[in-house]
């Protein structure tokens, strides 16, 4: 095959992994703290077995991972005392069967034990492990510094925490990040908390929809390319077939 037409492939499966990552983002415009996500692209030079005067080496390109925007998304107001919104850098951080996890989604609940929790029933941790609440002394009260109070009386605190470096957190789903590194993280000691309020996600939806207007035509101008060179291959081949 030419190397014309590899190059031609390589871009094109570059080019569809981009468009899933564009319309993933899409799809999670309202969801909460979801966080925009782009492709990492990466030129890398082959030497192919033989170039026929073309180009040496042959540079193809291909996607090398995910690059995450962690920006403030917009706060709106939800009116439910259990909603819990973060401002600024930070993460709550949630006890799970697999170890600690770390969201931005502040969509609490109460379970059967009344501590508070994720939709999924993992526990989000406080200055004292689990926070519990007592349903017969009324509604909670979060402060901006996160000290949870009942009846005027201190229950516990939510810490958020950060990262030194983000590209540590891997995306385990359900709005959870893993932290991958030996570095464990410190107290975001200048997040905070906003009580009735959730973090909406931080995808511009014009944009998003504006890049995959362009990746679908870089996808086909790629198309019509990879098809004219395999048809000039096809004819050279023919015009070789009869000469012999």
């Amino acid at each position: 095959m030419d190397n014309a037409m590899y190059v031609g492939l390589s871009r094109q499966m570059t080019l569809r992994r981009q468009m899933d990552v564009v319309a993933n983002n899409i799809a999670n415009q309202d969801t909460v703290g979801f966080k925009v996500e782009q492709l990492i692209l990466e030129e890398r030079p082959e030497s192919p077995a033989k170039t026929l005067g073309g180009p040496a080496p042959v540079k193809f390109v291909l996607d090398t991972g995910l690059a995450r925007d962690f920006s403030q998304g917009s706060l709106r107001t939800t009116g439910n005392s259990l909603d819990i919104a973060i401002e600024g850098e930070g993460f709550f951080q949630i006890d799970t069967a697999d170890g600690p996890r770390y969201t931005r989604d502040g969509r609490f609940t109460l379970d059967a034990g009344a501590r508070l929790t994720t939709q999924r029933g993992d526990p989000l941790v406080g200055d004292g492990g689990a926070i519990l609440v007592d349903t017969q002394k009324g509604p909670l009260s979060i402060s901006k510094d996160g000290i949870i109070s009942q009846a005027g009386q201190r229950i516990g605190a939510i810490r958020p925490v950060q990262f030194a470096s983000l590209s540590n957190l891997e995306k385990m789903g359900d709005g959870l990040y893993r932290n991958t590194s030996n570095v464990q993280p410190t107290p975001a000691t200048t997040a905070q908390m906003h009580q009735g309020m959730l973090e909406g996600s931080n995808v511009n939806a014009i944009r998003e929809i504006t890049d995959m207007i362009e990746v679908s035509r870089a996808y086909e101008r790629m198309a019509r390319l990879v098809e004219q060179t395999a048809k000039l291959s096809e004819n050279a081949i023919a015009r070789l077939g009869k000469m012999s």
